[in-house]
């Protein structure tokens, strides 16, 4: 059957130069999605990654600018960053914006990036933080994507924070906006640190998908989602993104996805064990998370390496 053709594709494939395999990959094959058809390869997801077709240099600059000013000025939909390149200096019209920033994820809608549009049909949860004291780890979660730049065509970075002590707990790169790569992360997080009493997201369509909702479900976690044009909802992740990308992917030009994931990894790890943290008066997320988890349950004895 399927299953037999599709371990000699992946059997046949595996003789092959690591290039070959890379370009049998198609992003718009019917049923059998990007992940899947770069495990039967074995090569990894972020090998694949979004390549520039048609793309112009001008464009990929453009790209760069407005994710430097999305930074700043989050509520700025496509009429304003037109706006705003133009008095820049850039001949730019709405159209070509509106296609760049769809492509990025970051289509505002009621100032709402575009990673966050919910699909036809998906359930959207409350918002439950609310008004809510959050005082230990693992009571609340917060997950999130950004676009990252890269010196030709770009990735997309998922994340997940522990709400109380800004520890990033897992993250991924993926070339496409599948859940997948949203529920990997989401698998290692809940192997390495157990599961929060909430998770809070945006409203993005990797997030009102059945495999991350049930994934949440099924393990008791309450599900929170932010608000239509809430950019503060997820303030503590958004925040992440803005310190990374300065600190880190602006002064870098990968050329390739493992060259970007091993940029991230060297950046989250010094973010997690050595940045001093302002709001944990000055020590790094990882250390408080541990003392704090130890704290509240002093009976655990769980890895401190993560």
């Amino acid at each position: 059957g399927a299953g037999c053709g599709q371990r000699f594709f992946g059997q046949k494939a595996q003789a092959l130069d690591r290039q070959v395999r890379r370009k049998m990959v198609e992003p718009n094959l019917p049923g059998l999605s990007v992940g899947k058809q770069c495990a039967l390869l074995s090569i990894s997801r972020s090998s694949f990654y979004y390549d520039p077709k048609g793309e112009t240099e001008m464009n990929l600059d453009l790209m760069r600018v407005i994710d430097k000013q999305f930074l700043e000025t989050p509520f700025y939909g496509v009429r304003q960053m037109t706006w705003h390149l133009r008095n820049e200096g850039h001949l730019v019209n709405e159209k070509r914006i509106r296609r760049l920033m769809r492509l990025m994820g970051l289509m505002p809608i009621y100032q709402k990036p575009n990673t966050s549009k919910a699909a036809k049909g998906h359930k959207i949860y409350p918002y439950l933080l609310r008004g809510l004291r959050v005082d230990r780890p693992n009571q609340v979660w917060a997950a999130d994507i950004t676009y990252l730049p890269m010196r030709r065509g770009f990735l997309y970075l998922m994340a997940i924070m522990d709400w109380h002590t800004r520890k990033v707990l897992a993250w991924r790169i993926s070339n496409t906006l599948e859940a997948g790569f949203c529920v990997d992360a989401l698998n290692e997080a809940i192997q390495k640190f157990g599961t929060p009493e909430i998770m809070n997201t945006d409203q993005g369509s990797q997030f009102t998908s059945f495999v991350w909702t049930d994934r949440l479900r099924r393990t008791g976690v309450r599900i929170s989602m932010d608000g239509k044009g809430r950019y503060l909802d997820n303030i503590f992740v958004e925040r992440l993104w803005r310190s990374m990308k300065y600190e880190c992917v602006y002064l870098h030009a990968w050329e390739t996805g493992s060259e970007a994931k091993a940029g991230i990894r060297k950046w989250m790890e010094f973010y997690n064990h050595k940045r001093p943290h302002s709001s944990l008066g000055g020590q790094p997320p990882a250390m408080v998370y541990w003392q704090r988890n130890e704290a509240n349950h002093p009976d655990q004895q769980e890895q401190k390496v993560a």
